[in-house]
């Protein structure tokens, strides 16, 4: 066996609007949506085997470890793509909450693909990456990229943007699940309010935090919140004890919180962590890589 191996970070993102523009043909949504990513992050270790075969660990549970999870899936959209006869043995390191609307599964696609291309000498460019990403989830281009985007279509059409003003993130997850389709399903389209995403754009493009925080929007907020009481308690909570900006992250449950201070983080991370035992307090990463030298990596 090889013993090349290549560890990668996969960070999380968070949506500063989220719109839902329509259903389309295909029975995806068509959505309009501004993601940046943030400092919490899963690892990613691929080791290169001879042998041709996949398998996958994880330090998380409720992470399945078969062809469910999307790493997985990325392995094999590579080797089913490009022929190759060599394995790969992935350990995903999770710190990214499961099921969160934080996108870790996707992430640690992400990194499974990229570190792929090095591992197994595919030479693709980070672009050609990024359209295969879209093959296995919507989340998934973004990832490939990071930093902050515009994601357009079913969120597989990636326009770079400006990082936002630096500043802290705390999120918060409620012990429950959230199931994506069902959110999408019950969303009625026809009678919601749709975030302000131009005034967004221009508010990250000048710097504007205030702006920023006064812009965010979910209309995923109209069906999530309802059904899962526990979501409104922390977004509310969050903004009582002294937020600048607080939404809800993708589809739910998790739940974030914009602040310039760090000592206001602390005290409004000790307030959270009473009843919600997944807190983290967190930078924005904002900044994303235009080739394959930038990303984090690490060979070991």
């Amino acid at each position: 066996m090889n013993d090349k191996k290549i560890s990668i970070k996969a960070p999380a993102k968070i949506n500063l609007s989220l719109d839902v523009l329509g259903k389309r043909k295909d029975g995806y949504h068509e959505v309009k949506m501004i993601m940046t990513t943030v400092d919490l992050a899963d690892r990613v270790e691929l080791t290169l085997l001879e042998e041709n075969k996949i398998t996958i660990e994880s330090t998380g549970g409720f992470v399945p470890l078969d062809q469910r999870n999307l790493a997985y899936q990325a392995a094999m959209l590579l080797k089913e793509t490009f022929g190759v006869k060599k394995g790969v043995g992935i350990h995903i390191s999770k710190n990214i909450p499961v099921a969160a609307g934080l996108a870790g599964g996707s992430s640690d696609a992400a990194a499974t693909l990229k570190g792929l291309n090095e591992l197994w000498e595919l030479g693709l460019s980070i672009d050609e990456v990024a359209v295969l990403g879209a093959k296995i989830g919507s989340d998934v281009s973004f990832c490939v990229y990071g930093g902050t985007a515009i994601a357009t279509g079913r969120g597989e059409h990636i326009e770079h943007i400006k990082p936002p003003p630096p500043c802290w993130v705390l999120l918060a997850k409620p012990p429950i699940g959230v199931s994506t389709a069902e959110v999408y399903r019950k969303l009625d389209v026809q009678n919601i309010e749709h975030p302000d995403i131009d005034a967004m754009v221009r508010a990250i493009d000048t710097y504007d935090y205030e702006a920023v925080c006064s812009q965010l929007g979910n209309v995923l907020e109209t069906v999530t919140l309802p059904l899962y009481p526990e979501v409104k308690q922390i977004k509310d909570q969050m903004s009582r004890l002294g937020a600048d900006g607080v939404l809800m992250s993708g589809s739910g449950p998790t739940v974030f919180g914009l602040f310039q201070h760090e000592s206001r983080v602390n005290r409004v991370y000790n307030g959270l962590r009473g009843f919600c035992t997944e807190v983290y307090a967190v930078r924005l990463l904002g900044e994303g890589q235009d080739d394959f030298k930038d990303y984090n990596r690490e060979k070991l």
